[in-house]
């Protein structure tokens, strides 16, 4: 019998963002793959990794455990995570500081990377609608998951047609006028802050549209990136051998090249209190 193939790319750093585990649009089997096809020596989780906003008890299905599970084991085998908090996790913001082992939580980082420095902040503080008005960024979320759904049916039918993927969510926010001047303005400002405080890199989640530029201004120059999402563009941040790169999940390419199984889950129900003692078993951690 052939031996799997369980080879497991190494990358410096891996920058993982908006990940939405607890919603319907979440893409959580192709980041199991994905992630259990690298080897990382740091990890960075740049914010809306569980969506406590919309979370619900009777949506957690298993491929959304399995990839916290996965995390933790990282961490527990000695792999430096850093969780840095977003808007729909931000009840995490009150454990700001926590250490267990290589995990810690915070609202933004700074990494020196081959003598460069690297900010990293989820990007919600640029957001007006959620410094003034949070229900209506909530409301507009509620609405973004519906689309998603109503985008995964579409996309099933075009496939019994022999249509190709298509993303409404994108083709909205590229036909906007007001998102597209949002997004210029959100990266705009990050680089402008980032030149003003001497970093090399910075790095944000937030708007769910991975890119990698470089922004000039009289004061200096900073690589602007951001990490993407796994909800409908499925990317990644990978730093190795001092260069960034995006990575895209293709899911033909990857088990084609990579030789790693789609996993098949079912939909389980597990209320909170069970969600929680199963994190708690994996970190070995038993309360009193």
């Amino acid at each position: 019998m052939p031996k799997k193939n369980t080879k497991k790319r190494k990358v410096d750093l891996v920058v993982i963002s908006d990940v939405h585990l607890g919603t319907y649009g979440c893409h959580a089997k192709e980041l199991l793959n994905y992630l259990k096809s690298i080897q990382p020596k740091k990890v960075v989780l740049n914010g809306d990794i569980i969506d406590i906003w919309q979370f619900k008890k009777h949506y957690w299905p298993k491929a959304h455990m399995k990839v916290v599970r996965h995390l933790i084991g990282w961490i527990t085998n000695g792999v430096e995570v850093h969780y840095i908090t977003g808007n729909h996790d931000e009840m995490l913001r009150r454990f700001v500081n926590f250490k267990i082992n290589s995990f810690t939580i915070q609202n933004k980082v700074v990494l020196e990377l081959n003598g460069k420095k690297a900010w990293f902040f989820h990007g919600d503080v640029f957001d007006v609608t959620m410094q003034h008005s949070k229900w209506l960024t909530k409301l507009g979320a509620v609405g973004y998951d519906a689309l998603i759904l109503l985008n995964s049916g579409v996309n099933t039918i075009g496939k019994f047609l022999g249509k190709g993927k298509i993303s409404l969510s994108k083709k909205i926010k590229d036909s906007v006028k007001s998102a597209v001047k949002y997004i210029n303005n959100f990266e705009q400002t990050a680089a402008d802050i980032a030149v003003e405080n001497r970093f090399d890199y910075v790095v944000c989640g937030h708007i769910h549209q991975p890119t990698i530029k470089t922004y000039n201004s009289r004061n200096g120059k900073v690589t602007y990136l951001n990490s993407g999402d796994w909800i409908e563009n499925l990317t990644a941040l990978e730093y190795h051998k001092s260069k960034w790169s995006i990575y895209r999940y293709d899911e033909t390419h990857f088990m084609a090249v990579k030789g790693v199984k789609v996993i098949e889950d079912d939909i389980t129900e597990k209320s909170n209190k069970e969600i929680f003692n199963e994190l708690l078993a994996d970190f070995n951690i038993r309360r009193s």
